[in-house]
């Protein structure tokens, strides 16, 4: 299973089946960088200095961040989705037929309606 790090705007609800998934999720607020306005770079580099792939829905700010340095240990971008279960259930799906994570940035997104 994955181990990630989970940006302060996913919501709970997904971490939390994430880890019913059998997944390792760290969110930003139990790494003690809650609500301290941490910059992207930052959190990015956190992430990366816990051999964790990056989890958020700040898909515009995190896909520029890969596009200039793909030295990271993966990042998930989502689109959000009131089905938390579902966006859970696709982050994992993803990352099970991904292979190694390390660089990539992969996206997940709310199916059509």
């Amino acid at each position: 299973m994955a181990q990630f790090y989970a940006n302060e705007n996913l919501p709970f609800p997904v971490v939390e089946e994430l880890r019913r998934l059998g997944h390792d999720v760290l969110t930003i607020r139990e790494a003690g960088y809650a609500e301290q306005a941490t910059t992207d770079e930052a959190v990015l580099a956190f992430a990366r200095s816990q051999a964790r792939t990056l989890l958020t829905l700040n898909r515009r700010h995190f896909v520029r961040l890969h596009s200039l340095n793909r030295a990271h240990s993966g990042i998930i971008v989502c689109s959000f989705d009131p089905d938390f279960s579902g966006q859970a259930r696709r982050i994992h799906e993803t990352v099970a037929s991904a292979g190694s994570l390390s660089g990539q940035l992969l996206r997940v997104n709310r199916p059509p309606s």
